[in-house]
């Protein structure tokens, strides 16, 4: 058995703050945060809590999907930025969305999350345990970060996505996953502060090498050429980054979409609000192979690969 994606759904805070507004607080401007990271705005929550965004982009994935919330079996939300540590996100977006019958667990791999969410869904689906998943990517970054660090502090905005998952006949589809330990302390969210500390350039170095590498693998793995694939779906940390990565497959960038610009880095969240987009643009058609790859904190990586 596998899982198809039968279903999206996202949730975007209303208010949205430019780059002109970091001018005040920290040494920057627009032109210098757009030449460096492709992002011109992004979405910040205010009341909105990530429980509460990851069960909005829970319910409109379920209407997307046409699947009755009675029938979910499974909850999946991928977050780090939760306000609680107990219980999970993945709880109170069952409370309120109410799927009494599910179970319900977080993933923490910060910007890798979606990813590993979308892989472990699958393997429970490919055992026969469950067949209809919610995969929900939430984050609350605007809470995260260090408000004076200009190097954290314009990268990051709010928002979640999700995608409900139906199991069907066939194989599992090639999937790969990585972690390095070794090089955690190149991105942490530590106390006291609980806000993200990041080195740049170590970041940058790691994922135009690793995401490259695992994509490769996947398309090995598949059997299929890059020529097959309709779109590679990133991790949208930085639109420097996905540029190098499809420069380094020798891909076209237009089969690398962004939506950078307006949202900035959700983190967990970027994957699914950027399928979502696609989805109900009528951008993607039944039958499309797709490869979506994260890559973040742990050091963390990966790739699956999709058949639309």
């Amino acid at each position: 058995m596998t899982g198809r994606i039968c279903g999206t759904g996202s949730f975007i805070p209303e208010y949205c703050m430019d780059n002109e507004e970091f001018s005040g607080m920290v040494d920057t401007s627009d032109a210098w945060i757009r030449e460096r990271t492709g992002i011109v705005r992004r979405h910040i929550a205010r009341a909105e809590t990530v429980a509460f965004m990851a069960a909005e982009a829970g319910k409109r994935a379920l209407e997307n999907a046409a699947v009755e919330v009675a029938k979910l079996e499974l909850i999946i939300v991928a977050t780090f930025s939760a306000e609680a540590v107990l219980p999970s996100v993945a709880c109170e977006v069952q409370k309120e969305i109410g799927a009494k019958k599910a179970v319900c667990f977080d993933i923490n791999a910060a910007c890798t999350g979606f990813l590993f969410a979308y892989q472990t869904a699958q393997a429970y689906i490919a055992a026969g345990i469950y067949r209809k998943i919610l995969l929900i990517g939430a984050e609350k970054l605007s809470s995260r970060v260090d408000w004076t660090d200009r190097g954290t502090c314009i990268l990051f905005g709010d928002g979640a996505g999700a995608v409900v998952l139906k199991a069907e006949g066939g194989e599992l589809l090639p999937m790969c996953a990585y972690s390095d330990g070794e090089s955690s302390k190149a991105l942490t969210c530590r106390e006291p502060e609980l806000t993200i500390k990041m080195d740049g350039r170590r970041v940058f170095e790691f994922a135009v090498r690793r995401v490259p590498e695992a994509i490769a693998e996947v398309l090995e793995k598949s059997q299929l050429k890059k020529e097959d694939i309709r779109f590679f779906l990133l991790h949208q940390a930085n639109e420097r980054i996905v540029a190098a990565v499809a420069k380094r497959l020798s891909v076209e960038a237009e089969r690398f979409p962004m939506n950078l610009s307006e949202y900035g880095n959700t983190s967990a969240a970027s994957i699914p609000i950027l399928l979502d987009e696609l989805n109900r643009s009528g951008r993607l058609r039944r039958g499309n192979h797709l490869i979506l790859a994260g890559f973040g904190a742990g050091l963390s990586w990966g790739a699956s690969l999709i058949k639309w």
